[in-house]
């Protein structure tokens, strides 16, 4: 029988693309029918390894992406809301979790693909309710999932009359490596283990491919799926680097160890395939499953080792925003009201440095253009986001308990400061945008512009980091010099606002370089201002 290749590999690729669009709405909408808390969820319940493991396949299974997992992971590692242990369980947990679309699978409801593809997309159209849509969506992915597999089976039977595709399984059943690597290779091209196995699901249920052949491509998409968390990791800190790794490592220990007992494997699957009577699907899922489980039970006790293993092989002293506050101990403020306003003096000191840090980042980016400045500052406008709001709700702990009126003034200069501090943030992840702008649009300043702004920035980091100063050891010196370093930049700003028109007038500078310009100087007149408020909570203005 001759095959039309044109048609095969058509009902192919689209089979395949309706399936990845139905885990992509799947995933979301269960994600946005449990709540976006998914971060908070990896936070609060991964004090220990057993919880991670727990904790990740979870959140993989609401999600339905071990990689979306991964990603997060990494990026809470980088963010300094996880430890390096904490993200070895998530990430052992998540390989655990992704085994759930198989078993969804392995479910024969190919028959009822459409009809509830109908009714997802009824919730969707006939229903404004937003919790609404949010199930409909997951229903429409679902039901795109199994057909999309529908098709892909579809243009995967006539195979079986390919002589060079019998050549290939049979090599891939003398050879498990070439299995391995073809699995991996696959998975990395089409960026979901979830798609390559399901592809696997339906060779093994057409006759395709044997249970000795499929095992290696299954492992070899375990590999494949961490080539994500890789690319998520490129740029950011060497913890979050070291997380990656830990997902590549993990699944290769765990290939070596199944590849030296293919055979026992074999044999396991072949006895559960058996005795349970599954499906070829199910099969599949059981062994997946299976491997993940195996895999991770025999590498949890080793969770210090893995640490240690990519430590070695990424080495380097990390540099990460930690979001977590350190000295908010509600302990405190049953002790001693003034205790706690220690404490929480000294978490908005740390604050403040974080922000003329931001400061210095943002314009390390302005001149070099360096997107890894513009990183950075976006991480500590993130935690400064994050320790607004928990320094916030510590001072207001405080202000339930009784406080002498020395105290009440300190407590409201506290929540002064760090309403301020925040909007330094704020202001400077303005000027971030506009140096996105101008990099993006070729908007281009004259010398004269780049060297007012390079001044104004260094006079309104210097009054931050004084107002700071000045905070922390309560010095009316330091503060009265923060006030007189704000009315220079009042004045500059005045002054480069009325050169850049004159400088616009003369043609020197378009309309595009003027508006970037006068926002940037507004917001460092802005900044230099919330430096002036820090330093009159301090003289008891």
């Amino acid at each position: 029988m001759e095959i039309d290749l044109q048609q095969l590999i058509f009902q192919f690729v689209g089979g395949l693309g309706i399936f990845l669009l139905g885990i992509k709405f799947m995933g979301d909408g269960l994600q946005k029918s449990a709540g976006d808390r998914l971060r908070n969820i990896l936070d609060k319940f991964t004090s220990n390894p057993f919880l991670g493991v727990l904790t990740g396949a979870v959140v993989t299974i609401l999600i339905q992406s071990s990689s979306s997992t991964t990603v997060l992971t990494v990026g809470l590692v980088n963010a300094g809301f996880l430890t390096l242990r904490q993200a070895i369980g998530i990430i052992m947990g998540a390989n655990i979790g992704t085994t759930v679309t198989a078993f969804i699978i392995g479910i024969d409801l190919e028959t009822y693909a459409l009809p509830i593809v109908a009714v997802g997309c009824f919730l969707i159209f006939f229903f404004k309710n937003q919790k609404v849509t949010n199930v409909g969506q997951a229903i429409f992915g679902f039901g795109a999932l199994f057909l999309g597999l529908k098709f892909m089976g579809e243009a995967m039977a006539p195979l079986e009359n390919l002589e060079s595709f019998h050549e290939l399984t049979l090599n891939m059943s003398e050879n498990p490596i070439l299995g391995v690597v073809i699995g991996t290779l696959f998975t990395v091209v089409v960026q979901s283990s979830s798609a390559t196995i399901g592809i696997l699901q339906g060779l093994f249920s057409e006759g395709l491919i044997e249970l000795k052949a499929a095992l290696p491509v299954l492992f070899g998409d375990n590999i494949g799926t961490t080539i994500t968390a890789v690319l998520a990791s490129i740029g950011t800190s060497v913890a979050a680097k070291r997380a990656a790794l830990v997902h590549v490592t993990f699944n290769l220990i765990g290939t070596t160890i199944f590849l030296t007992l293919l055979g026992l494997f074999t044999n396991f699957v072949m006895f559960l395939q058996s005795s349970l009577d599954l499906n070829p699907e199910m099969t599949i899922a059981f062994a997946h499953g299976s491997f993940n489980l195996t895999n991770t039970i025999i590498q949890f006790p080793f969770i210090a080792g893995l640490a240690w293993l990519v430590t070695k092989l990424i080495p380097g002293d990390d540099t990460i925003v930690e979001y977590k506050p350190q000295h908010l101990d509600p302990i405190f403020i049953q002790q001693s009201s003034a205790l706690a306003l220690d404490q929480a003096k000294a978490e908005v000191i740390r604050m403040g440095e974080y922000a003329y840090n931001g400061l210095e980042e943002t314009n390390k980016y302005l001149t070099t253009k360096s997107q890894k400045h513009s990183d950075m500052a976006m991480q500590i406008e993130g935690a400064l986001n994050n320790l607004d709001k928990e320094i916030t709700k510590y001072l207001v702990s405080i202000s339930s308990e009784s406080m002498s009126e020395l105290e009440s003034a300190r407590h409201t200069a506290l929540m002064d400061s760090v309403r301020d501090i925040e909007r330094i943030g704020d202001h400077f992840e303005n000027i971030i945008e506009l140096i996105d702008y101008k990099i993006s649009n070729k908007v281009k300043l004259t010398e004269q512009a780049q060297d007012d702004l390079n001044n104004m920035f260094d006079l309104t980091i210097m009054t931050v980091k004084q107002s700071i100063k000045a905070l922390e050891s309560d010095d009316r010196e330091e503060a009265l010099a923060v006030i007189q370093k704000e009315e220079e930049i009042d004045k500059m700003e005045r002054t480069y606002r009325k050169k850049h028109i004159i400088r616009m007038n003369e043609g020197l500078c378009n309309g595009s370089a003027g508006i970037v310009f006068v926002d940037m100087i507004s917001n460092l007149e802005r900044i230099g201002d919330h430096a002036v408020n820090i330093a009159e909570d301090v003289l008891g203005e």
